[in-house]
Protein backbone atom coordinates (compact mmCIF):
# COMPACT_ATOMS: atom_id res chain seq x y z
CA UNK A 1 0.00 0.00 0.00
CA UNK A 2 2.98 2.62 0.94
CA UNK A 3 4.81 1.61 -2.25
CA UNK A 4 1.32 2.19 -4.17
CA UNK A 5 0.75 5.67 -2.61
CA UNK A 6 4.19 7.00 -2.53
CA UNK A 7 4.14 10.59 -3.96
CA UNK A 8 0.87 9.71 -5.23
CA UNK A 9 -1.73 10.64 -2.98
CA UNK A 10 -1.69 11.12 1.39
CA UNK A 11 -1.29 8.78 4.08
CA UNK A 12 -2.23 9.30 7.38
CA UNK A 13 -0.73 6.64 9.46
CA UNK A 14 -1.11 6.48 13.68
CA UNK A 15 1.04 4.18 15.84
CA UNK A 16 1.69 3.87 19.44
CA UNK A 17 5.20 2.80 18.39
CA UNK A 18 8.50 5.03 17.49
CA UNK A 19 9.71 4.78 13.76
CA UNK A 20 13.14 3.05 15.60
CA UNK A 21 11.22 0.40 16.68
CA UNK A 22 9.65 -1.01 13.40
CA UNK A 23 12.12 -3.01 12.42
CA UNK A 24 10.55 -5.14 15.33
CA UNK A 25 7.10 -5.05 13.76
CA UNK A 26 7.83 -6.34 10.45
CA UNK A 27 9.98 -9.45 9.76
CA UNK A 28 12.26 -8.14 7.72
CA UNK A 29 14.07 -4.84 8.47
CA UNK A 30 15.12 -3.85 5.50
CA UNK A 31 10.97 -3.79 4.03
CA UNK A 32 10.82 -1.86 8.03
CA UNK A 33 13.57 0.83 6.55
CA UNK A 34 12.24 1.47 3.25
CA UNK A 35 8.65 1.97 4.49
CA UNK A 36 9.75 4.55 6.96
CA UNK A 37 12.09 6.16 4.36
CA UNK A 38 8.76 6.34 2.01
CA UNK A 39 6.76 7.60 4.81
CA UNK A 40 8.99 10.40 5.96
CA UNK A 41 10.13 11.21 2.55
CA UNK A 42 7.90 14.22 2.47
CA UNK A 43 6.00 13.15 6.00
CA UNK A 44 4.53 15.64 8.01
CA UNK A 45 5.02 14.32 11.49
CA UNK A 46 2.80 15.53 14.25
CA UNK A 47 4.12 13.30 17.88
CA UNK A 48 1.35 13.34 20.09
CA UNK A 49 2.18 12.49 24.11
CA UNK A 50 0.08 11.61 26.49
CA UNK A 51 -2.65 9.25 27.29
CA UNK A 52 -5.09 8.09 24.10
CA UNK A 53 -8.24 9.02 23.95
CA UNK A 54 -9.53 5.62 24.55
CA UNK A 55 -7.92 5.49 27.36
CA UNK A 56 -9.10 8.22 28.90
CA UNK A 57 -12.70 7.39 27.99
CA UNK A 58 -12.33 4.09 29.62
CA UNK A 59 -11.30 5.27 32.92
CA UNK A 60 -13.70 8.07 32.87
CA UNK A 61 -16.45 5.37 32.43
CA UNK A 62 -14.94 3.30 35.02
CA UNK A 63 -14.78 6.05 37.46
CA UNK A 64 -19.03 6.11 36.53
CA UNK A 65 -19.20 2.37 37.57
CA UNK A 66 -17.05 2.65 41.01
CA UNK A 67 -14.46 0.93 39.00
CA UNK A 68 -10.33 2.19 39.74
CA UNK A 69 -9.22 2.43 36.35
CA UNK A 70 -5.59 4.53 36.27
CA UNK A 71 -4.73 6.06 32.89
CA UNK A 72 -1.08 7.23 33.00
Amino acid sequence: MVSRRYERGCIVLTSNRGFGDWNQVFADPVVAGAIVDRLLHTATVMNIRGASYRARAYAAKQKVKGGGAMVA
